[in-house]
């Protein structure tokens, strides 16, 4: 009975009409449920332009040469050895400089890192971003990539190994003879000295495979480079 006599009581009344919003009103309304979202996707568009801009304003270098190992080369070995393949390279993109840039690709111990190590280097190879390559474990990255060539130019079958597409950095004379000099550098807190040549030498020395029309950039420089750092090197 109770909610019948309530019903009564209210059968002449009628439900407010909802009130028309302003513009301003409509305006405040909108970003009180949308502000997150547009703030995101400010921050998205701002890291997006840094992006692109550093990609375009920073001059790209005439050679890459990709490091793939466990453990980082030296900062003191790496500087040296990007200065003295700058003196043996040529200027290739006519901008008045030569440059060389080493990248590195460890994998580490820890699992996070050896996974975007990875990523990256799947990258470089999709990119056609590095020509040189210096190896630890020649076989392991061929049987995972696929991207060296071999020695006298042609592209070995997809499930050929690596045999073939390398030398030894120590089999070089022109790589070996480089002046490179000594390094320091810290390892697990205490410091580690010694030859710059020493640290390179069992590395392998390798070019990349273009199985597409996409190539490195300076194509015909880089294979000048190479030509000019295995000279003097008992091809097989």
């Amino acid at each position: 009975m109770s909610s019948e006599y309530y019903e009564w009581l209210a059968r002449n009344e009628k439900p407010e009409e909802p009130r028309e919003l302003t513009p301003a009103e409509k305006r405040k309304n909108w970003w009180f449920y949308h502000k997150w979202f547009v703030l995101l996707g400010v921050l998205l568009a701002v890291i997006a332009a840094d992006i692109v801009w550093n990609s375009l304003s920073q001059a790209q270098p005439d050679y890459r040469f990709a490091y793939v190992g466990r453990n980082p080369l030296p900062e003191d070995t790496v500087s040296a050895l990007q200065a003295a393949l700058e003196e043996l390279g040529e200027d290739a993109d006519g901008n008045g400089k030569t440059t060389v840039e080493i990248l590195q690709y460890v994998s580490g111990t820890d699992f996070s890192e050896e996974t975007a190590s990875r990523v990256t280097l799947v990258a470089d190879i999709v990119e056609c971003e590095s020509y040189f390559f210096l190896l630890e474990d020649p076989e392991s990255f061929q049987q995972l990539n696929h991207a060296l060539r071999y020695l006298d130019g042609t592209l070995p079958p997809e499930d050929a190994g690596a045999e073939g597409t390398f030398l030894l950095w120590s089999q070089c004379p022109v790589l070996a003879g480089l002046e490179l000099g000594d390094y320091t550098s810290q390892v697990l807190g205490k410091t580690a000295t010694g030859r710059s040549q020493d640290v390179l030498a069992n590395l392998a020395f390798a070019r990349r495979g273009f199985w597409s029309e996409k190539t490195a950039a300076n194509l015909s420089a880089c294979d000048a480079l190479w030509e000019i750092l295995t000279k003097g090197a008992e091809k097989p």
